[in-house]
């Protein structure tokens, strides 16, 4: 019983920081600013990598495909499945609304939710996104695993219960979850950098609030007497000359008194240098080559494409085949999942220019693994018929094997001649190489 209240203690699932002394839900940086997955969207390079990532996973095109009786592979049209993620996954959403949701919680919550709504047959008919803040990942008492959702009123009526919360089983939750610790539920990429990201929250804030409080750094008026009423004087002085909109105004100061500066400048705080690193910090956390969200500083003609074709394999793959992996294990059933699977196309995105794909063409048209159409068809191009050639596979004649070589000119001649004079032909062949031999 110990051993099995151990096992059960270590796998169930916490949506919390492990070996931490602090819960996420305090969300408190090491700045001081509260950091969420709504208050570190209003962070700018938080949003743009959020948006990169959602964006590029929802154009890419996703299909059904089955396996075919010699070994290869077609689009499965004709299945429900292929209609619901290509197209339409429910009456108020696109394929592409909704994988974009998705994405956008696996980013910020480090997990994303889909209620599967099924027929009398168990056939899937719709896909709803859940919320990943009000659902809670658990163990019963025999240690099988369970969803508990809390319903609320924005919620689509695809959920009928009394009671705030439901429970939900495994085979009615499409569950996609990111890094995680214990492989069950991902934890929440801004929970894990949450003092980068405050940081840049309260430097952003700082800039704000400099030019708020005037173009110029705070510092002390002086009077050479004693005032009744300092507060008056500082509040005139804000009033007339801070704010961004007043820098720049002529100060006149009666009586003696004169402005003396005290904080430092922002450059002298290194707040420009401050705010462009936490840019690269925030895209490496999401793995986003900083060109791809503004950051144009190491970007050159040279280094740009290799930098896109990077994050399709090192960003974007990962993401991919953790989506489909969990497609196929909770949508298809047990008798489909030999025959048919999801895929992403992302061979759209991998393309070079325009000139490297043509010369690419070139070569697997020339060594016989690419016919016409194979080619018009990468390039979204109408097939041609077969009477044109377009599904004929050609090689280079100039290659042969090794043992072949010579064998034309060894046939050289004999082709057109009878029998008898084919071995007339070669007896005066075997003559001649005698006679040279023997010269020598």
């Amino acid at each position: 019983m110990g051993i099995f209240s151990i096992f059960r203690s270590r796998d169930k699932p916490k949506d919390a920081t492990s070996g931490s002394a602090y819960r996420f839900t305090l969300g408190y940086a090491s700045s001081g600013k509260r950091v969420n997955e709504r208050t570190s969207m209003q962070m700018t390079a938080v949003y743009a990598c959020v948006r990169v990532l959602s964006e590029a996973i929802a154009s890419l095109p996703l299909q059904l495909y089955q396996y075919t009786e010699n070994g290869g592979k077609e689009k499965a049209v004709d299945h429900p499945l292929y209609f619901l993620l290509h197209d339409e996954p429910n009456p108020e959403m696109t394929s592409f609304v909704f994988r974009e949701t998705m994405m956008t919680h696996l980013l910020l919550w480090g997990n994303a939710y889909v209620q599967v709504i099924r027929n009398g047959r168990g056939q899937v008919i719709a896909l709803y996104p859940l919320m990943p803040d009000r659902m809670v990942v658990d163990r019963d008492d025999k240690g099988r695993l369970y969803y508990e959702y809390t319903i609320s009123d924005d919620d689509a009526k695809t959920i009928k219960s009394k009671d705030s919360t439901v429970r939900l089983s495994p085979e009615d939750v499409l569950h996609i979850p990111a890094l995680g610790f214990d492989g069950l539920v991902g934890y929440s990429p801004i929970a894990m950098a949450k003092n980068a990201i405050g940081l840049s929250i309260a430097a952003e804030e700082y800039g704000s609030k400099f030019f708020a409080n005037g173009a110029n750094p705070s510092g002390v008026l002086e009077h050479p007497g004693t005032l009744k009423d300092p507060t008056k004087v500082r509040e005139s002085w804000q009033d007339t000359f801070g704010g961004s909109q007043r820098a720049g105004k002529v100060a006149v100061l009666e009586e003696g008194m004169h402005y003396t500066p005290i904080s430092i400048s922002p450059n002298e705080a290194q707040f420009l240098e401050t705010r462009k690193f936490q840019i690269d910090e925030i895209a490496r956390i999401f793995r986003i080559p900083p060109h791809m969200i503004g950051d144009l500083e190491h970007a050159t003609f040279s280094n740009i494409e290799n930098e896109s074709l990077n994050f399709v394999k090192y960003s974007l793959d990962p993401w991919v085949c953790r989506i489909e992996t969990a497609l196929n294990r909770r949508l298809l059933s047990e008798n489909e999942k030999g025959t048919y699977f999801f895929k992403f196309n992302v061979d759209g995105l991998m393309r070079g220019d325009y000139q490297s794909r043509m010369e690419g063409y070139a070569v697997a048209r020339q060594n016989g693994w690419m016919s016409c159409n194979d080619i018009r068809n990468l390039e979204q191009l109408s097939p041609i018929s077969d009477e044109e050639g377009g599904n004929l596979y050609l090689v280079n004649g100039n290659m042969v094997p090794l043992k072949d070589a010579g064998a034309a000119y060894s046939n050289e001649g004999k082709e057109d001649k009878p029998d008898d004079e084919v071995l007339e032909l070669e007896e005066s062949q075997d003559n001649r190489s005698g006679k040279r031999r023997g010269t020598h």
